[in-house]
């Protein structure tokens, strides 16, 4: 029962990562274009963007995973 919660959490954590990941990316590209972050420095403010958006979803699904790993269906 406990490596299966477990196994969920880490499963909704790396789907969270991903998703997050993907929209962050999207959205970082959008930023830095829209206030015109100069050269490089575009690269450095998507990965941010990327980086962080991936951690907040990851947490939030690896947390919901948590809370449904108690209930029974």
């Amino acid at each position: 029962m406990a490596n299966d919660c477990l196994k969920r959490v880490g499963t909704g954590v790396a789907v969270g990562g991903a998703l997050g990941g993907a929209v962050g990316a999207v959205y970082g590209t959008y930023e830095a274009i829209k206030i015109k972050v100069p050269g490089l420095l575009k690269i450095r403010y998507i990965g941010q963007t990327t980086v962080g958006t991936a951690a907040v979803f990851g947490l939030f699904l690896g947390a919901g995973s948590l809370i449904h790993c108690g209930k029974s269906y």
